[in-house]
């Protein structure tokens, strides 16, 4: 896939519904930024936004992801199959949210702990020293599983478990 190419044809659609960069986005709920992005060819959109370019600008989505119009029509099992990739994509990325919110809310809740103690001047008798510090520990460990869950590598090191969970169970 060459993104440059599939930027100029995103481009080229807008333009042909006289359509600015910011009406566009509001049209998907994101900002006028990431359409400049996409169409400069920085970033591409998600798989379930493609899908929903296709729409509705009218063309295949086998077109967008080559940058050009075609002439022969997309079957509509190729469509189903990528309609359902894309509702799985949405799916994953629901999910990871939702795992993301509760490892910082469990960092927070270590944080707050530790703050708390700290605050009642508790931090050097025996039991609440060693939670507080198990707090702010737990505080930092949520913020760098995040910051593996949300970086580039994520992918690679799901696909990794999965693959080692599936050896387990062998």
């Amino acid at each position: 896939m060459d993104q440059q190419r599939i930027g100029a044809f995103l481009k080229t659609l807008r333009k042909e519904r006289a359509l600015t960069q910011e009406q566009l986005a509001e049209q998907f709920g994101v900002t006028g930024r990431t359409v400049s992005r996409w169409e400069n060819g920085n970033n591409l959109p998600d798989l379930a936004v493609l899908v929903a370019l296709a729409d509705y600008y009218d063309v295949e989505i086998r077109e967008l992801l080559n940058g050009q119009r075609k002439e022969a029509p997309m079957k509509p099992e190729e469509k189903e199959n990528l309609l359902a990739a894309a509702e799985y994509s949405r799916e994953e990325k629901g999910r990871l949210l939702a795992r993301m919110h509760g490892l910082f809310l469990i960092g927070l809740a270590g944080f707050a702990a530790s703050l708390a103690i700290g605050a009642l001047g508790l931090e050097n008798t025996v039991p609440c020293g060693q939670i507080a510090d198990f707090g702010l520990g737990l505080a930092f460990g949520m913020l760098a599983l995040g910051a593996v869950f949300t970086g580039r590598r994520a992918a690679a090191i799901r696909a990794a478990k999965r693959r080692l969970l599936a050896r387990i169970r062998l």
